[in-house]
């Protein structure tokens, strides 16, 4: 659904897609929200006839802004660029938590913006344009000229096979492929290494002064985004999360989360992860998961349906092999 064609095709048919976002109604950019002094939220897109943007985290620092995560589509980067000029500051670096599209694709129109800002992220998006995106491109054919695909979703599709194929754009000046703090911008944030989670490469923020968790795709709601995930790693990285002393976490696509919150998701997560790999039907493991994440889904009635349906599609990607890479370890890398 986040960059797999074949994902995002299937979900429609299945009706769940244009559902799936917390609002019918289009929002063209989101309105940064201050989450505590000097970080903001700019949420993800909740149009229900797009392609999802991820949530972008903005922090304060002495030499320009730290912006994490860009979106997808231009008006949500553009969102971005327009709280830098609000505030009359350059965006001096970009930290992305993972590979997916809907994280990455803002990051040549804010570089355009921004001359000399750099880009920090693991080197995981190597081996995902060679392969997993290499393929959702491949396969995006199919779908160009399905009439079952909204039109304005084929749009993205064609757009991110253009991402895809400017895929150097999308590559960090910085690779990131350990923990520890990073001076961005003249502020020092901890910065954690996680391997095969959501992605064979992740990386999520710890900000000691203002004890702000940002998750990247760790934490997702409706439900776990789980196209390119390794489910024990993932569950390792949330343990990693859960001993640190954060006050707020913000999750890749979602609202912010509290500490009882966050373990609210950590244990649904951990028993939908046991009961797709149980005899359960997929549907009492969507139905399950949907009831445990309940306090934690939007207001609107519907969600619920959402959350059921998506998880659902989700306990069958678990049950299907994993073809884009080896999931070997479930040891967060500075444990």
């Amino acid at each position: 659904m986040k960059i797999s064609v074949r994902i995002a095709a299937a979900l429609v048919v299945l009706g769940i897609v244009p559902a799936a976002w917390a609002d019918p109604v289009a929002v063209a950019a989101a309105r940064p929200q201050e989450v505590v002094p000097g970080v903001w939220l700019i949420a993800g897109s909740v149009r229900s006839d797009r392609q999802p943007d991820g949530n972008s985290i903005v922090f304060d620092a002495p030499e320009g802004l730290v912006v994490v995560d860009t979106g997808r589509h231009a008006w949500h980067s553009a969102a971005v660029d327009a709280l830098a000029r609000t505030r009359q500051q350059k965006i001096s670096a970009i930290v992305n938590t993972h590979w997916h599209l809907d994280h990455v694709s803002g990051n040549p129109g804010l570089r355009a913006v921004h001359p000399g800002l750099r880009v920090y992220a693991s080197g995981a998006i190597d081996d995902a344009l060679t392969g997993f995106l290499a393929r959702s491109a491949k396969e995006s054919a199919a779908y160009l000229d399905d009439p079952q695909i909204p039109a304005t979703i084929r749009e993205d599709i064609r757009a991110d096979v253009r991402s895809i194929e400017n895929g150097a754009a999308l590559r960090p000046d910085v690779v990131v492929e350990s923990s520890g703090p990073l001076n961005l911008g003249g502020r020092v944030l901890q910065v954690h290494f996680v391997p095969d989670a959501v992605t064979a490469g992740d990386l999520w923020l710890y900000d000691e002064t203002t004890r702000v968790a940002v998750l990247g795709d760790l934490v997702t709601l409706p439900a776990p985004f789980l196209d390119t995930a390794c489910p024990d790693g993932w569950q390792a990285a949330l343990k990693q999360v859960a001993a640190v002393p954060f006050a707020v976490a913000i999750p890749g696509h979602g609202a912010p989360l509290s500490r009882d919150e966050f373990e609210r998701y950590q244990n649904a997560f951990a028993a939908f992860v046991d009961c797709a790999r149980s005899a359960q039907t997929a549907g009492a493991c969507a139905t399950s998961w949907a009831e445990a994440v309940r306090p934690l889904l939007a207001a609107d009635p519907l969600e619920q349906q959402r959350a059921t349906g998506m998880a659902e599609y989700y306990v069958g990607l678990l049950r299907a092999e994993n073809e884009d890479h080896d999931c070997q370890t479930a040891t967060p890398a500075d444990d």
